[in-house]
């Protein structure tokens, strides 16, 4: 049975003792969920034990740093303002801006996925589910949300357990082997990117086992919200920034590829607030939302063939369909030396070249879909459109030499950068993109009944709840109700005010 992460009362105060004792003994304190939103606000003697810390090391005050206001590597104190990119008509083709807020600025692994292995661990923490002193922690994820589970549970003094197709790039592997208690903890399940049943069915295998707390990011809720506050919020902010500007900009669309559909929660606080649309992305390869499809597809990070179930369906305005192919292509010109030389005689700015480069698969598929909205929607350069560069290139080196070795076996210069520029970049088509109506919202909300209800055994009531939007609104309770109780148990520590 899926576990939701519902629960605001404490349901095993023994559990609860001991997680309090653990967190005492290593000086964990817990963050808040509005801290992370706002982490400017952190008391000066706090703020300043975690400047003094390394972002990458598995140290508690880095818990403090799972948020999107944090500098480039060098720098310490939070940022007032996230950092973003714009993406201007040169690279992209369409004159509606394009911004972009880049997630290898989060602690320890490079991408954002580190906010929901933290919001959906911290419920069950405080209300006595979580014993990091007996239970293994277990994410299931295609590679940075089981990535950062273990960084988490590695700060908890847990035994964190990744479970991961084993297609994945290799770069997945080696960061986990050296963060992972035992090698043991590295589960690889069968197939690549777009195989998730695959870790549905290990997960339901290890959750036999008491031991065991299986924390699925596509089902719980401590997911969605933490995205809907800290993500939507820091989008928010952003957007606020340029409107001062310009008041003559409206914020169109955000776009954000399903994965867990985590993500997707910021675009609910979006159109909410601004009316703005919202984008999911999905793998042309494997088109489960775009044509009811299967198949398989490297944009590693993305996840398919499934529809989670904190994906807000029946508030999403647009699908967009993203081939791997054109993310492979686009890896290469961001990295190859012609492809950068190409994009500066093209007039792209060479600071901006070089954050491209740092664009993981799923960054790349974000910025595709929101040229396709873009141009399908005829938007104008007072219409925003806004994303997320998901995580790292730093993922993604042996996939870019299995391109390289693959789709130019004869070398990458100025003639194939050109190429690439041209086809993938400029010549993004809309024809994968489907504008959702009443009908098409109706279609892929009842894709997800084959998953969660006959496959993992939702009752029909939980599952059906989730298309009306008073559902989602009502959400929001939790996060003051969990607030207070991390706060409780910061008081119970001895080590929060």
């Amino acid at each position: 049975m899926p576990t939701l992460g519902l629960e605001t009362e404490i349901l095993d105060r023994e559990v609860l003792a001991r997680s309090v004792a653990r967190c005492r003994e290593a000086g964990i304190v817990l963050p808040t969920f509005a801290q992370l939103a706002a982490p400017q606000a952190l008391p000066p003697a706090l703020a300043a034990r975690v400047a003094a810390v390394d972002p990458d090391a598995p140290d508690p005050a880095n818990l403090f740093r799972v948020h999107w206001y944090n500098p480039p590597r060098g720098s310490a104190a939070p940022l007032a303002l996230p950092d973003y990119l714009v993406l201007p008509e040169a690279l992209t083709g369409v004159a509606a801006p394009i911004v972009v807020l880049p997630a290898d600025r989060f602690p320890m692994i490079h991408a954002h996925k580190v906010l929901p292995a933290y919001t959906c661990l911290a419920p069950r923490l405080i209300t006595g589910q979580f014993d990091p002193t007996r239970h293994r922690a277990v994410w299931p994820s295609t590679g940075n949300y089981c990535r950062g589970g273990v960084a988490i549970s590695r700060i908890m003094g847990c035994r964190g357990v990744a479970v991961l197709p084993e297609e994945m790039s290799r770069e997945r592997f080696d960061w986990l082997a050296r963060w992972v208690v035992a090698p043991e903890d590295v589960i690889r399940t069968p197939g690549s990117e777009s195989n998730v049943k695959e870790i549905y069915d290990k997960c339901a295998e290890l959750d036999r086992d008491a031991a065991n707390i299986v924390f699925n990011q596509f089902s719980e809720f401590g997911n969605y919200l933490g995205h809907f506050l800290c993500t939507g919020g820091a989008l928010e902010e952003v957007f606020l920034h340029l409107h001062a500007g310009n008041p003559r900009l409206r914020l169109a669309a955000f776009v954000s590829a399903s994965g867990s559909a985590g993500t997707l929660a910021a675009g609910d606080r979006l159109k909410e607030r601004f009316g703005a649309a919202i984008v999911a992305a999905e793998a042309l390869e494997c088109p489960t939302m775009l044509e009811n499809g299967f198949g398989a597809h490297n944009i590693q990070g993305i996840g398919d063939k499934h529809i989670p179930l904190i994906h807000n369906v029946m508030n999403t305005d647009l699908v967009a369909a993203v081939s791997d192919r054109a993310t492979d292509a686009l890896d290469v010109l961001f990295n190859h030396p012609e492809g950068r030389a190409h994009l500066e005689r093209k007039g792209v700015p060479a600071a901006l070249i070089a954050e491209l480069g740092r664009f993981g698969f799923s960054s790349i598929c974000n910025l595709l879909a929101a040229i396709m909205t873009a141009r399908r929607l005829d938007l104008g350069p007072d219409d925003v459109l806004i994303t997320v560069a998901t995580d790292s290139a730093a993922m993604y080196a042996s996939e870019h030499r299995r391109t390289l070795a693959r789709d130019y076996p004869r070398g990458f210069g100025a003639a194939e950068a050109a190429e690439v520029f041209g086809r993938h970049l400029l010549g993004v088509s809309t024809e994968h993109l489907l504008e959702l109506d009443s009908r098409d919202r109706r279609r892929i909300f009842n894709l997800g009944y084959f998953t969660w209800v006959e496959q993992q055994g939702l009752s029909i009531g939980e599952f059906s709840a989730r298309r009306e939007q008073a559902f989602w609104r009502g959400l929001r309770d939790l996060l003051p109700a969990w607030d207070a109780l991390i706060e409780e148990f910061n008081r119970a520590t001895g080590l929060g005010s």
